[in-house]
């Protein structure tokens, strides 16, 4: 199993119970660096209809049958003022692929299926993902990005911009 054989599809609110179940898994590993607490049913449920209001695009990972991840993927008019260009809103590796190249495949899948100008947005006390995100844009961008620092409700956050020219 390669990350060549990761592939991406696009999902919408009929898929709503399976992006609500990868959700659970997503801020369990958010709740490090964004202090999240389970509901009172010990649960971190997400209302994923949100999603589907905001008129997010949403994506789902897979390797054969084996549900790899998910990304959502929105408007970054709210951070750029462009309104062409496109969020990395969240962006979500299954344990079991992480650190093997699928997240960089996944990236690279989404980036260019969409080309034209990109934001992927990382708060800065989750260095893992920090280092993904740089190493993954660098790679895609061939060094052609831009990253800032930003303060954001009060807790830095690091920016990067860059454009997709497509596969």
């Amino acid at each position: 199993m390669s990350p060549s054989s990761l592939l991406i599809s696009k999902i919408g609110p009929e898929s709503d119970v399976l992006l609500r179940n990868l959700f659970e898994h997503y801020i369990h590993d958010m709740a490090e660096w964004f202090e999240i607490d389970t509901k009172a049913d010990g649960s971190y449920s997400y209302d994923t209809s949100l999603v589907w209001e905001n008129g997010y695009d949403a994506y789902l990972a897979k390797v054969g049958d084996s549900i790899a991840g998910f990304a959502l993927v929105g408007s970054a008019v709210e951070w750029l003022g462009d309104i062409g260009a496109h969020d990395v809103h969240e962006f979500f590796v299954i344990r079991r692929f992480r650190r093997r190249g699928f997240g960089q495949r996944m990236a690279t899948l989404l980036w260019n299926e969409r080309p034209g100008e990109w934001l992927v947005r990382v708060l800065e006390s989750n260095a893992p993902a920090v280092l993904f995100w740089r190493t993954a844009i660098s790679s895609h961008s061939r060094g052609s990005y831009e990253e800032k620092g930003r303060i954001v409700n009060g807790r830095p956050w690091r920016f990067f911009r860059f454009v997709s020219h497509g596969a």
